[in-house]
């Protein structure tokens, strides 16, 4: 049994209004709105971790919506009005961050957004014409006229070889997505929110007290409402959610003098990023490498990926350029097959809303939101 006193079991063991699991973005957007439209909610967040471990805190630090050939992608997949609907949430998700917070509170970096175009992509030829119909599809969300902006002639400038295009999006910047976690936790918290962390949740069972919820630390906690924000993780308590873990690796190098870098950059559909971090460079991605091998949520990381990663700077990046590679970590995405993000129904009081797609930034602001209304019809 816990080594916690009994006034202390006690008082965990108190109905609360609204249990949360998961204490990432989501689980903190979705607490967040919850209070701030309905501030006497009892509610608790309980993270397995003694800090988020999955995408909130190990990605890249990118304030994105998506790169062209992304959007274009997922346009012939799953048609215009569903990929233009998951692109608006994306683009408000991050006008809601500003809103809530300063640049200084997340070291918001607006300095723009690359992505780099080589000869062999499919419409490369034809990439003006399908510049100009995207800007004109965006035009309604973003309310700018060239939301996207070809721009060849500043490769060379930001000490890139190896491309044949590059299209700028100056809505797009860099994030320090620990510090966001951090600005949300401590804004949760003076709402009178409750986070425990090192508490990983097992199983729910329904009574007339409501939902019990047990433990793997052997604490049982109780609530009107159950909401699971656990990302990809969700999986190992609601297997049939059927959610596609999705490792994304970064590596960063060592300080390099003069780097001209300044910007964040995508390739290849967004499977490849990169940015200017204090003078070094991070870069991540290359799962499209082996799709199958990085369907998983150990975040220990491939020397495959990282391999690629590296190959991948000794490519683009301005050979003169001197540097070691310091640091390597991994982050666990969610992916839906429809690329939509998921918000649904598990069971009586039981919801879930997790899995997005990479963008986890961008969208959990409004998910969260969406999360909450849907609580709040019980209240």
């Amino acid at each position: 049994m816990s080594n916690l006193s009994l006034w202390e079991q006690e008082s965990f063991y108190s109905t609360q209004d609204i249990i949360i699991v998961g204490g990432g973005f989501m689980g903190l957007w979705t607490a967040l709105n919850l209070k701030t439209k309905n501030s006497s909610l009892r509610i608790t967040i309980l993270e397995k971790n003694i800090t988020p471990l999955g995408a909130s805190t190990r990605n890249a630090g990118f304030s994105c919506f998506g790169s062209p050939t992304e959007i274009l992608n997922d346009i012939e997949n799953i048609g215009l009005q569903d990929t233009l609907e998951i692109v608006r949430m994306r683009f408000n998700g991050l006008e809601r961050i500003k809103s809530y917070f300063t640049p200084k509170q997340i070291d918001l970096d607006n300095c723009g957004g690359y992505e780099l175009i080589n000869k062999d992509y499919k419409y490369f030829d034809q990439l003006d014409e399908k510049i100009e119909w995207l800007n004109q599809q965006l035009e309604t969300i973003t309310e700018k006229e060239h939301t996207f902006v070809r721009c060849d002639e500043k490769i060379a400038e930001k000490g890139l070889i190896g491309f044949d295009a590059m299209i700028e999006n100056s809505l797009e910047s860099g994030i320090h997505s620990g510090k966001l976690v951090s600005a949300l936790i401590q804004k949760v918290q003076l709402l009178g929110v409750t986070i425990l962390n090192g508490i990983e949740m097992t199983s729910w069972v329904r009574s007339l007290e409501g939902m019990h919820v047990f433990t793997k630390q052997q604490i049982r906690f109780t609530a009107n409402q159950l909401m699971l924000c656990t990302n990809a993780f969700g999986n190992e308590i609601a297997p049939h959610l059927n959610i596609t873990p999705a490792r994304g690796q970064v590596i960063v190098t060592s300080e390099i003098p003069d780097l001209k870098l300044s910007g964040t950059f995508h390739f290849d559909e967004g499977f490849y990023y990169w940015r200017n971090l204090d003078g070094r460079i991070l870069i991540g991605g290359a799962r499209n490498t082996d799709f199958e091998a990085e369907r998983t949520t150990d975040i220990s990381g491939s020397e495959m990926v990282k391999n690629k990663l590296i190959e991948f700077l000794k490519q683009h990046i301005d050979p003169s350029y001197k540097y070691t590679i310091e640091n390597h970590w991994s982050g666990i995405m969610g992916f839906t097959e429809n690329k939509k993000p998921l918000l649904t129904q598990l069971d009586d009081h039981v919801y879930a809303v997790i899995a997005c797609n990479g963008m986890g930034v961008a969208l959990t602001p409004i998910m969260g939101e969406k999360a909450a209304d849907m609580l709040l019809l019980y209240f």
